[in-house]
């Protein structure tokens, strides 16, 4: 299973990234989309779509948090990190710092995809692929844009 991941786009997605990720099996956006119109666009590309709030995003209907198991592994996805992942995760993934981000802290995975559109601290633009391999096999792979 090949999952996108993108962060912070602040109401922009380049054109070559939307290409880039159609063929995923999942895209998941982790907050600052800052305008529904990019989640529409993300929803055309056709593979599903989960996404979560961010701290400059005013869509209340969008979750802060998503908790879910996929591939035999424990996910939490959240805009701002928090020093801690929640009991029994596996995986951490976040945006919010615009730093691309791949730490083990104890048994849990943090990652995050860094920015597309405004990458910070001397990070390049990027996004993410999560692979999900058979055998519980954990790939992460950061693209600069």
């Amino acid at each position: 299973m090949r999952i996108a991941v993108i962060s912070d786009t602040h109401d922009r997605l380049p054109a070559h990234v939307s290409a880039a990720i159609a063929e995923a099996d999942e895209i998941w956006h982790l907050g600052d989309v800052c305008t529904p119109s990019i989640l529409d666009t993300l929803k055309l590309l056709g593979p599903k779509l989960r996404v979560v709030r961010g701290n400059c995003d005013d869509y209340s209907a969008w979750p802060l948090t998503l908790d879910f198991d996929l591939a035999g592994h424990r996910f939490h996805l959240e805009h701002i990190p928090s020093r801690t992942a929640p009991a029994g995760a596996d995986f951490f993934l976040h945006g919010h710092t615009h730093v691309p981000r791949d730490e083990t802290v104890g048994r849990v995975r943090f990652l995050n995809p860094g920015c597309i559109t405004r990458p910070n601290r001397g990070a390049p633009a990027s996004y993410a692929w999560l692979r999900l391999g058979k055998k519980k096999t954990v790939e992460w792979e950061l693209v600069r844009v």
